[in-house]
């Protein structure tokens, strides 16, 4: 019988698994889980995990048999519920891969609880490796201690994500060119726009006439500044989404 580890152990290994958890269950990984648990960590029998499957949350485990090349693992215990993720979606045009890889990371970390890759007339990155993004999110999750993970979307047409866009929310439409303006000032959009959000960023680039047009005629568009500063693709991404964590997501307990 293993001996029980320390509750919870704070530099145990932690992963992600694709199955419903539940105390008392067994679960056989193999694979690059395995191959990660056993070759690089060198984990023995008896020794603590823990796994999410954002599903359920997160559950303390503990290997109770190694393999050459897969090990079982019994659950303990859950240490925590799946976490509540704010209703805000980032879409966003595919640029440069290790860039868009870098948004989705970062996008994991912040908490957004959609990702939507949109095809708009200037992206120049049509090549959705859809698997590997995954993975990333998932690296930034297990790091991070998230218990769940965002959604995923496949690429879609600027026309067509307008065209099906959900009447019940609001679209935060990132545009360089009302600065000068005066207007679009981010801070009060979120004032006056409650409820299920969206941030929209171009490529690099920006939108074209024509796209910027077609996203202000949309009821739910609500085009907002950035700033004085010209901001690279990636960079702005984060930045609104920091924006609109800090006035309508979680950044704020109480």
């Amino acid at each position: 019988m293993p001996a029980t580890p320390a509750y919870p152990p704070h530099s145990a290994p932690r992963l992600y698994v694709d199955v419903g958890l539940s105390d008392g269950a067994e679960i056989r990984l193999d694979g690059s889980h395995a191959h990660y648990l056993l070759k690089v960590l060198r984990i023995k029998q008896g020794d603590p995990l823990k796994l999410f499957d954002n599903r359920t949350g997160e559950y303390l485990a503990h290997v109770s048999a190694v393999g050459k090349r897969d090990l079982i693992l019994m659950i303990d215990g859950k240490t925590r519920e799946r976490e509540a993720v704010p209703d805000l979606w980032l879409c966003t045009a595919p640029i440069k891969k290790d860039r868009f890889n870098w948004i989705a990371e970062k996008a994991t970390e912040l908490g957004v609880d959609r990702i939507i890759p949109v095809q708009t007339e200037r992206t120049q990155s049509h090549n959705i490796r859809t698997e590997k993004l995954h993975a990333h999110m998932i690296e930034a999750a297990e790091q991070c201690e998230r218990t769940a993970l965002p959604s995923l979307d496949p690429l879609v047409k600027l026309t067509d994500m307008l065209e099906q866009w959900p009447s019940e929310r609001h679209l935060f439409f990132a545009d360089e060119r009302i600065h000068q303006s005066g207007e679009g000032s981010f801070r009060k959009a979120l004032v006056a726009h409650d409820g299920p959000a969206a941030i929209l960023i171009g490529p690099e680039g920006g939108f074209s006439d024509t796209e910027n047009e077609m996203i202000r005629a949309l009821p739910q568009s609500v085009p907002v500044s950035l700033g004085p500063r010209i901001l690279r693709a990636d960079t702005a991404a984060l930045a609104a989404v920091s924006l609109w964590m800090a006035g309508r997501g979680d950044w704020n307990p109480g």
